[in-house]
């Protein structure tokens, strides 16, 4: 049986997303990202699934700086999620008596309107995911912001959706070992870093203009040992099997100083 890594425990947007795209496999929850390169590196698991974007924050930089900056490692499937967060205390709790509220910093981050505005004198609290804060609510004074998705027996949910934009979403890949295989797809991701001078990066995205491909996304990031350099993340429709499609992937290396395929799905 495949196993794929996830963002534990058992109830985060990880865990529903890595049940999406591996149907029969072996969850195995992994506490911080990190370990989850680590545990794929290792052969410990076939699969890592990987928050990589999301509607209201942007990329996940974490994810965006270990997916570059891992060798041999490629994003195969894509899948995204509706973030739909729910406050959950004790079936006892009075909402008006509640001290401390746990969560991941992001969901925190995302319901911070409804906080100030019900809970202005609480202590917010970070988990290292939305799952983890079930276990932090011990006492009819805490509660934790945790995904509608999750089971939380014993627990009761605050209303409905808190989060201050309802229309949200997290983008999500599933990643293994090795490389590109000659496989269909419908989008095609990759990095690149290019020369420090004026008109670069329009040189770039020109290649990508004349050969009529379009580009979905488009990021960037500072280069760690490089001031004032950045690393560009993007993301294009295209069909990796197309031969056309590979001389543009091969006229885009060509025109920049490091080039890098994430993934292909």
């Amino acid at each position: 049986m495949k196993r794929i890594a996830y963002l534990g425990p058992e109830g985060t947007y990880s865990y529903f997303a890595a049940k999406k795209m591996g149907r029969g496999a072996q969850l195995v929850p992994v506490e911080n990202f990190p370990l989850i390169f680590k545990a794929l590196i290792s052969g410990e698991v076939d699969f890592a699934v990987l928050p990589i974007e999301n509607t209201l924050n942007g990329g996940v930089l974490q994810n965006l700086d270990l997916l570059q900056s891992t060798q041999d490692v490629f994003a195969f499937k894509s899948v995204t999620i509706r973030v739909d967060h729910r406050l959950a205390m004790l079936p006892e709790a009075d909402p008006k008596k509640i001290t401390a509220i746990y969560s991941h910093p992001q969901a925190l981050a995302q319901c911070s309107k409804f906080l100030n505005s019900h809970f202005p004198h609480a202590r917010l609290l970070p988990t290292t995911s939305t799952g983890a804060s079930v276990k932090m609510i011990t006492s009819p004074e805490c509660a934790g912001i945790v995904s509608a998705h999750a089971s939380v027996d014993g627990l009761k949910f605050y209303g409905g959706n808190i989060a201050d934009e309802k229309h949200n979403y997290t983008r999500f890949l599933l990643v293994r070992k090795g490389g590109a295989k000659n496989a269909a797809s419908s989008r095609i991701y990759f990095c690149a870093t290019l020369a420090h001078k004026p008109g670069s990066l329009y040189d770039f995205l020109h290649i990508i203009y004349c050969r009529g491909l379009n580009m979905t996304k488009i990021e960037s990031r500072p280069v760690k040992d490089k001031p004032g350099e950045y690393r560009f993340f993007i993301e294009i429709e295209a069909n990796y099997k197309d031969d056309e499609v590979k001389t543009s992937l091969a006229a885009l290396k060509s025109a920049a100083n490091s080039f890098k395929l994430l993934g292909c799905y």
